[in-house]
């Protein structure tokens, strides 16, 4: 509603200073025109060292001056510049030690265009000028990790897939470092945990990832600190976020770009039928090269013993035989062994494999309780009596309410 405007009677025979003016006309224009959008050409752009933003929004017939202040401003995700087409929203007001009338800018976003995009192409340039994407700077992933590291949510799905994948390809240490992966401070935290992990030298290889989501909800991944952190490791990284349509600066930065956290785990470690196989394979060759290669230097010889050049000095011919025979026979036992060995080591892994399986943990007598909903119950306070909730078996499952709730601390088996 238009503020009334006060009679001509009013101002008769007073003398008014610049002062009481300025203040009277700043009091109308803030009283008359609500918080709104304006849309223009940015010029005379000027970031000051205070970081407040200076200029002014103007179109072919007018312009207008805005200001946009440091506690407003920080959030924005894309730097204005001079000639950009962008939508501010504010107050209008009037800076009484000019006289000029402004607004007092609460939001500004690219029109015909979303901020965050905007952002992300323009961090995107930024960095490919600098070198943090070049393929030569990536690092090889190792063949077989003993230690994989896992920056992440321990509350997302990416986790529980992960490391369920890790556990039935191959038996490798993970080490968790868990963060945030949305919201303010996540990115921050992300890059600590890159850098935490090369300080110590916790890893023999990262993934750094989180499950799928908005463009929003992956912007931690988007963030120049995150970028910078990946690109600076040592340890090699798979950066595994969202799903396979979904590509991020932390994308780019990394060794390896998996398009979901299963893929990474599937790419971290090879699959423990396949290593079995290919030893199989290596030590079959390896067996047939060297049997030929004796063969070989029998059969020769054996020329040379019979032939007349040597005067057929067959007493020294014949015990040079013999001692090919017995390292014949040598390397065949050195080659048992170390099939045995290898069987070995690969029944020892299949063990470790086997206590990772939660249906052996049943097999003794334990069960896992769940909610009505599917979530694994580790703590008595998540319940209250009168919960419905399914206890699974070794064979089989059952229903069951709960009657009563006895919070405690961990290991309370009696």
């Amino acid at each position: 509603m238009a503020a009334r405007v006060p009679s001509a009677g009013r101002f008769a025979g007073k003398i008014w200073t610049v002062a009481e003016l300025t203040s009277h006309v700043k009091g109308i224009l803030e009283r008359s025109v609500p918080p709104l959008w304006v849309e223009g050409e940015i010029s005379n752009f000027v970031h000051h060292s205070s970081k407040h933003m200076y200029f002014s929004l103007k179109d072919d017939r007018a312009q207008l001056r805005c200001v946009f202040f440091r506690g407003r401003n920080r959030l924005l995700r894309f730097t204005p510049e001079n000639g950009m087409k962008v939508r501010a929203r504010g107050e209008m007001t009037v800076y009484e030690r000019s006289g000029q009338y402004q607004l007092l800018v609460s939001r500004l976003e690219p029109a015909g265009e979303g901020e965050l995009e905007l952002a992300f192409r323009a961090l995107v340039e930024r960095l490919e000028k600098e070198g943090l994407f070049r393929l030569e700077g990536k690092k090889e992933l190792p063949l077989f990790p003993r230690t994989v590291g896992i920056v992440t949510s321990p509350t997302g799905a990416a986790i529980h897939d992960m490391i369920r994948t890790l556990s039935a390809r191959f038996p490798v240490d993970v080490l968790l470092y868990p963060v945030r992966v949305q919201g303010e401070g996540a990115a921050g935290e992300i890059a600590s945990a890159v850098r935490r992990f090369n300080e110590l030298d916790l890893a023999d290889v990262l993934i750094v990832g989180r499950g799928g989501g908005s463009l929003e909800d992956l912007w931690a991944f988007n963030e120049e600190v995150v970028a910078r952190a990946i690109h600076d490791s040592d340890i090699p990284i798979i950066s595994a976020v969202g799903h396979e349509v979904d590509v991020t600066v932390s994308d780019m930065a990394a060794d390896w770009r998996a398009a979901t956290p299963t893929a990474a785990a599937e790419r971290v470690v090879p699959a423990r039928n396949e290593v079995v196989e290919t030893l199989a394979l290596l030590h079959g060759r390896l067996s047939r090269k060297m049997l030929d290669l004796l063969r070989f230097w029998k059969e020769r010889l054996r020329r040379h013993a019979e032939g007349r050049a040597l005067g057929r000095p067959l007493a020294g011919l014949r015990e040079e035989a013999q001692r090919l025979d017995d390292l014949s026979r040598r390397l065949e036992r050195a080659l048992a062994r170390v099939e045995e060995r290898m069987t070995e080591k690969l029944r020892a892994a299949a063990g470790k494999l086997a206590a990772l399986d939660p249906m052996a943990v049943l097999e003794r007598g334990y069960s896992i309780c769940r909610t009505v909903g599917g979530e694994t119950v580790t703590d008595a306070s998540a319940l209250s009596p009168g919960d419905g909730v399914r206890i699974i078996f070794r064979r089989g499952s059952a229903g069951a309410r709960i009657e009563e709730t006895k919070p405690g601390g961990e290991g309370e088996i009696r």
